[in-house]
Parts: C-alpha cells; sequence; structure tokens
C-alpha cells in the first residue's frame, strides 16, 4: 500500500519582504528545518533565528520654493511724455504709442528690463496715435480721426501710410497674418498684409469698434455694446451677440476669447466668439484692456486705478496692485514680461508705465 506524503510548512516569522525605494533591506537568516514524523504524516517546521534588519541609504529632503504670481510683481517706470494709449511687443522691444504727441517709444535689447525709454519721431504732426502693433517684420500705427497710418521696421524710422477712408480709427492688431484696424461711430474696418495696402471692409452695424482678437479659425470683433463680429478671412464679417456691457477690450489664449468691460465686475469668455459666458472680476472696475501671455491672462482698470487681474482660464481670477494710481490704458506681453502704459484717451494720468514678471 501507497503512503500519502503530506507536507505541512509553518514559517514564524514573515513570509514576504517589501522592496523600498531608498533602502537596503537584509533579509533574516534562514532557520533551520525539523521534519517530525507521526504515522503517514510528516510536519515540517522551519524557526527563524534571525530578525530581518533595515539600513537607511538615503533620507528625501523637501525644500520648498517660492514661484511668483504671474502679473504680482510690478515695477514702475516713467516715460517723458503723457497720454500713452497703446503699447506692443515685437522686435525684442516694446512699443508704444501716445495720443498727446507725434512721438513713439521704444526700449529693446539695451533695456531688457524696460527701465530706458527712447523717443523717435512718427511721420504726421498728428497728436491722436491710438493704435500700435506688430507682425510681418512690421510695426503699424494708426492715428484717430485722420486716414493716416505709419509703419517701421525698427520703431526708430517710420514711414507715413495712408488707411483706406478718414475714421475714428480707434486700434489695430496683427492677428492671424492680418492687420485688422477698427474704427469708432462707424461700420467700417480695414485690413493690411503689411501696413502699407489696406482695404476697406465693412462690419455688421455701426459701433464703437475697440478691439480685435483671432483663434479658433475666427477673427472678432467687439464693440463697447453687446454688437460684436466674427469673420473667417477678416474680408467678410457676421453679427454676433455678447452680453450687454461696455466692453473695451478683447484677446485670445489658453483656446478661450476674454473680454473686460467698463463700470463691471465681469468679464466674458467664449470658445468660437459666439457664445459667451460671464465670469466673476475680483472687483468691479473701469477695466480698459486685457491681453494674454505665458499662460496667464491679464486685464489692466482705468479710472484712475490700482487695479490689475490675472487668470489661467479666464474663469478663475486674482486681484493684483499696480504701483500707482493711474489710466491704464493698454498692456502687452513679451520678453518674459507684461508692460502696461497709461494715459489714454481719458488723458487724466500722469506719465507713467509698468512691468510685471510673468512667471
Amino acid at each position: 500500500m501507497r503512503k500519502t506524503l503530506m507536507v505541512i510548512l509553518a514559517l514564524g516569522g514573515a513570509a514576504l519582504w517589501p522592496i523600498a525605494c531608498g533602502n537596503n533591506l537584509t533579509p533574516p537568516t534562514q532557520a533551520p528545518v525539523t521534519v517530525v514524523q507521526t504515522g503517514p504524516t510528516y510536519t515540517v517546521t522551519r524557526t527563524p533565528t534571525a530578525s530581518p534588519t533595515m539600513t537607511a541609504t538615503s533620507t528625501a529632503t523637501l525644500t520648498p520654493t517660492n514661484t511668483p504670481v504671474p502679473g504680482a510683481t510690478w515695477t514702475s517706470n516713467s516715460i517723458s511724455l503723457s497720454k500713452w494709449n497703446a503699447v506692443t511687443y515685437g522686435n525684442s522691444e516694446f512699443v508704444a504709442v501716445s495720443i498727446g504727441s507725434s512721438s513713439s517709444v521704444h526700449f529693446g535689447e539695451s533695456s531688457p528690463n524696460g527701465t530706458t525709454w527712447t523717443t523717435f519721431s512718427l511721420p504726421s504732426s498728428t497728436n491722436e496715435w491710438v493704435g500700435v502693433a506688430y507682425g510681418n517684420g512690421t510695426f503699424v500705427a494708426v492715428a484717430n480721426g485722420t486716414n493716416i497710418a505709419a509703419t517701421s521696421p525698427d520703431a526708430i524710422t517710420w514711414t507715413a501710410q495712408t488707411l483706406p477712408s478718414t475714421k475714428g480709427w480707434i486700434s489695430v492688431n496683427y492677428v492671424n497674418n492680418l492687420f485688422v484696424a477698427l474704427s469708432q461711430s462707424s461700420s467700417v474696418a480695414a485690413t493690411s498684409p503689411d501696413g502699407v495696402t489696406w482695404t476697406s471692409r465693412t462690419l455688421p452695424s455701426s459701433q464703437d469698434w475697440v478691439g480685435v482678437a483671432y483663434g479658433n479659425g475666427t477673427y472678432l470683433a467687439v464693440s463697447t455694446t453687446s454688437a460684436a463680429a466674427s469673420s473667417t478671412d477678416g474680408a467678410t464679417w457676421v453679427s454676433q451677440t455678447m452680453p450687454s456691457l461696455n466692453w473695451q477690450g478683447v484677446t485670445y489664449g489658453n483656446s478661450l476669447f476674454v473680454a473686460v468691460a467698463y463700470g463691471s465686475s465681469f468679464a466674458a469668455i467664449s470658445a468660437d466668439g459666439s457664445y459667451w459666458t460671464e465670469q466673476n472680476l475680483p472687483s468691479s472696475q473701469d477695466w480698459d484692456a486685457v491681453t494674454y501671455g505665458n499662460g496667464v491672462f491679464l486685464a489692466v482698470a482705468t479710472g484712475p486705478s490700482t487695479k490689475a487681474a490675472t487668470s489661467a482660464n479666464g474663469i478663475s481670477w486674482t486681484a493684483q496692485t499696480l504701483p500707482s494710481s493711474q489710466d491704464w490704458s493698454s498692456v502687452a506681453y513679451g520678453n518674459g514680461v507684461f508692460t502696461a502704459v497709461s494715459g489714454g484717451l481719458l488723458g487724466a494720468g500722469t506719465a507713467s508705465l509698468v512691468t510685471g514678471s510673468a512667471w
């Protein structure tokens, strides 16, 4: 008759040993095995003679770092003139234009922190330069109440250009390979690939058009009312409707259009320019301009005011403080900083400019 052999292992210690990052584990010494016969059944027991040891070979160290909040730290600077209405960035420099003179100012690589500005003359005696943009290797400025524009490759030497008609031109922006200029109390816009040759365009209605942005295959123009206009090519425009506020600026970033308004505690966001939702800003202000840079939306208020606001997504906004109470009229991003200028059409503030870290 065959006997059946049953072996039972009884381990007196833990049978599994963990593997831990940063530690050196020494398993226990193997114990002797004792076999006891009790009839046809054999019992095998193992008794550990040593305990496992653990020796730490490294210790993780966590060092806190202070990451500046984008748009939270600002440096105040002065410009010799006043009533600066617009600022842009291109060709490694910021360029600003004023409605109070025929001058522009700029700084470049020789002054990367924006503290030193140099004045250059624009080609016309008009004192209503209200907008400036950069694209296609060219700075373009437009003047209010005229048919005058100006172009420059370097913001030093400017050449006079002619817009399609005399209008209350108020802004110009370079979006999707096209300069787009807007006018107030009008249905007229103008587009140009180079700032030299301009074509008149017709917007859906006569409004005080104030700003234009491009994103998601759409040009979007906003006015000081609920009227907006969109276009897929910059030539043919169709009507859109925004919440009924006094809109002053619009930008595009993070797959969203974001607009800000006077006398309001709301911004408006849209993915395509046709459907808008309102979002809470930190306080009710005369929000005058908004831009996007390095993953951050930044809005500034006029008034005069010290108020600014930042957001990563256009939905949740954080209050920021500018260094002095001014009529902040425009803000631009470039070379790792935001730059804001004051003065604007209200003309109440003293000449001032600030630069703020973007990270």
